[in-house]
């Protein structure tokens, strides 16, 4: 497999660290942005300052605004918000010229309306390339400080998964095969809810008996959703359901942890959105969780007072006292 030329396209924090840790292994790497000031800023400072403070960019990562300049990587890699997704492939698309490119997701997210996986909104723009997914227990910011972390990666054509898992991977990311795109890319959007239930919980103040309880019974939503949706069920005991899960429930580094929180302590969700400047993809992922629930006809009690709470304004406290009076049932039901 040729990988002479890495475009990261997104420069969030996910993105940024990805970027850091290829270049350092010696890749040629683009990182693309979609606000040209904050580009321009990064260029000047060599560090992303809103959504990586602290970590020096080498020179070996190139900054841009521009797709045109993306195009002719031989590794795509999709670190967007999943909401904006597929209108910055579609732009993408013209100016991929060579069919060999493979495409990388590392979106966690599902499309609202469609329910679909953000591979598949990739193979549906991109139906002659080969795409791959990555996702894990992978807060940005360790990543890039070289603390150890693992994730796993899957791809549509099986044979392209060890290459990348050999070139993209290092001693400090350590990156596993999976067989199945599904569950790891359900893995990782679903855990985002569950994690604003988790921070609405530390909010107001529930302890670690009820957190412990409450991420527990979310793998097991986890997998009651995501095998109707088609997942593998050994897939959300690995690394991109439970692992992930636990993660971003439990980290003081993780986004949607603090929206539940600030939410557990009364603030309003355009306030916490507005003042972290960042993305918490469980906000918009609640919503496609919860229709795709609805179409299934899946019972999921947590996904669906998380979306009360961030898209109908119910208070947390009221959110987990209906949580808690559901009627008792056996653990496995």
């Amino acid at each position: 497999m040729k990988l002479e030329r890495i475009a990261v396209i997104g420069a969030g924090g996910w993105g940024t660290a990805l970027s850091f840790i290829w270049a350092n292994r010696g890749h040629s790497v683009l990182l693309w942005g979609n606000d040209k000031s904050r580009v321009d800023q990064i260029k000047k400072t060599r560090e992303n300052r809103i959504y990586l403070p602290g970590i020096t960019l080498p020179g070996s990562i190139g900054l841009t605004s521009d797709l045109r300049e993306c195009g002719k990587a031989d590794l795509i890699v999709f670190v967007t918000p999943s909401t904006a997704l597929r209108e910055v492939a579609d732009r993408l698309r013209p100016f991929v010229p060579n069919a060999n490119a493979i495409l990388l997701s590392c979106v966690k997210g599902l499309e609202h309306g469609t329910g679909k996986r953000m591979s598949e909104i990739l193979s549906e723009i991109y139906p002659q390339h080969s795409v791959a997914v990555l996702s894990g227990p992978n807060l940005a910011i360790e990543v890039a400080r070289g603390l150890p972390t693992a994730t796993v990666l899957a791809c549509t054509n099986p044979q392209y998964a060890p290459d990348l898992q050999d070139k993209l991977g290092t001693p400090r990311f350590r990156i596993y095969t999976g067989e199945e795109i599904t569950g790891i890319e359900l893995g990782g959007a679903l855990k985002n809810i569950f994690a604003i239930a988790a921070g609405a919980g530390d909010g107001l103040g529930l302890g670690d008996n009820a957190k412990a309880a409450l991420v527990t019974r979310s793998l097991a939503e986890m997998i009651r959703l995501g095998t109707k949706m088609g997942a593998d069920v050994r897939t959300f005991y690995g690394l991109s359901g439970a692992g992930d899960l636990v993660a971003t429930c439990f980290s003081k580094h993780s986004r949607n942890r603090r929206v539940g929180e600030e939410l557990g302590r009364g603030r309003k969700l355009s306030e916490i959105i507005e003042a972290m400047q960042t993305t918490a993809e469980g906000v918009p992922t609640a919503k496609s969780a919860f229709e795709c629930a609805r179409k299934l006809e899946v019972a999921t009690p947590v996904i669906d007072e998380v979306y009360a709470l961030v898209h109908r304004g119910k208070p947390a406290t009221q959110a987990m006292e209906d949580l808690l009076a559901r009627d008792q049932k056996a653990e496995r039901g």
